[in-house]
């Protein structure tokens, strides 16, 4: 049943009401943040530090030491390159993302101070936190204010203006995962606009050079620091980083669109959101947004992205608080008859490949019914 179909329209008073109890549970979450969650997050912190010295350790053993007993090899790399990609997916999805949204901001701790943090990836955070942060959070799948909706390269939604251009992305999707640390770097340079002109090269060059700086030191790090410490055996440390970058881009990916683009997902219009009221704000989040079940190693591995309903409710709440937060925020849903749109990896991940695959195509958007613009 199309979710749409399932969202009942709210009158403006129980608009109110459903904004309110959500803005509660806001609040009693506050007020019980303490020790457990400094604790949880500094555990974090240790983990990424640990997983990434061993990671970086096995790969040179294997390096060095394959090359006199060559049974060491290919085990130490393999385990070494799966370490450091966990190292990398834990510090972009639990550590960084979360701390860039100012869940810790709170602690007073200067390693985790939203407002400074600088991540692990060729992105800069400063550039994150204004697409992510303020644009992506503020105007969620709201198309001409969201830049996150297909990212200037992907047409997800049939309400996107088809063009022949598009044919061409169930393969640019493929590249895009792969290389999806790059894409996010360079998505606040709006190349399209340089490209039309309606920003000069020497505006772009501008705008390009803490973005530059940034993207040199994460190869300086990756591609040649680590490796030249092997010596005459760098390559395995070579292909080792190269192949936990692959990994951590394509799982943040995978995360990310199984969050946005599932099929019941929604986009609006920017005549929508004028005079949107707390309650609609709520209700545009929750219908443009996916959650994944799996328990607490899917909540850890996607930085409790899997609870991107409570993420987008509440960015700024401890991601670890949002499994508690969800027994909750789906009752209300489902007290104010609004469908809340959860499934497994493998289920939500395969409505996403459906839209890519769909809308390369020309498409046009059917009526959804009780929009949150419709309401009141």
């Amino acid at each position: 049943m199309p979710r749409h179909s399932r969202n009942r329209k709210l009158t403006s008073a129980e608009l109110g009401h459903f904004g309110a109890e959500l803005d509660a549970l806001r609040t009693r979450t506050v007020a019980t943040l303490g020790q457990g969650d400094a604790n949880y997050i500094r555990r974090i912190v240790a983990a990424v530090r640990y997983t990434g010295f061993a990671g970086r350790l096995l790969l040179m053993i294997g390096a060095i030491g394959g090359a006199f007993v060559h049974a060491v090899l290919w085990p130490a790399c393999i385990a070494g390159t799966l370490l450091l990609a966990l190292s990398k997916i834990l510090e972009n999805m639990e550590l960084g993302h979360n701390v860039m949204h100012g869940q810790y901001d709170w602690m007073r701790d200067p390693a985790l101070n939203g407002r400074t943090y600088e991540w692990d990836i060729a992105g800069t955070s400063d550039n994150w936190r204004k697409t992510h942060n303020y644009s992506h959070h503020t105007w969620t799948n709201v198309r001409g204010m969201d830049d996150d909706i297909g990212y200037g390269l992907l047409r997800l939604f049939p309400e996107q203006r088809w063009r022949p251009f598009y044919l061409a992305q169930p393969v640019i999707a493929v590249i895009f995962a792969l290389l999806f640390e790059w894409g996010v770097a360079i998505q606040d340079l709006r190349l399209g606009r340089w490209l039309t002109g309606r920003v000069t090269t020497a505006q772009l060059r501008e705008k390009f050079r803490p973005v530059g700086r940034k993207m040199a030191r994460q190869l300086l790090k990756d591609y040649v620091l680590f490796p030249l410490l092997a010596g005459p055996f760098f390559l395995p440390v070579l292909l080792g980083n190269v192949v936990a970058n692959v990994l951590r881009n394509i799982w943040t990916y995978t995360i990310i669109f199984c969050g946005h683009f599932t099929a019941d997902a929604e986009v609006f219009s920017k005549d929508s959101v004028q005079g949107e009221s707390r309650g609609q704000w709520y209700l545009r989040q929750l219908r443009g947004s996916s959650n994944l079940t799996g328990g607490w190693l899917m909540n850890l591995m996607s930085g409790n992205l899997s609870h991107q309903v409570e993420h987008h409710f509440y960015p700024d709440i401890p991601a670890n608080r949002y499994a508690a937060m969800a027994v909750e925020v789906r009752e209300i849903c489902a007290r104010y008859g609004q469908h809340y749109n959860t499934g497994s990896l493998p289920k939500q991940f395969g409505q996403v490949i459906w839209r890519i695959l769909r809308h390369a195509f020309p498409s046009r958007p059917v009526a959804r019914l009780g929009s949150p613009q419709a309401t009141g």
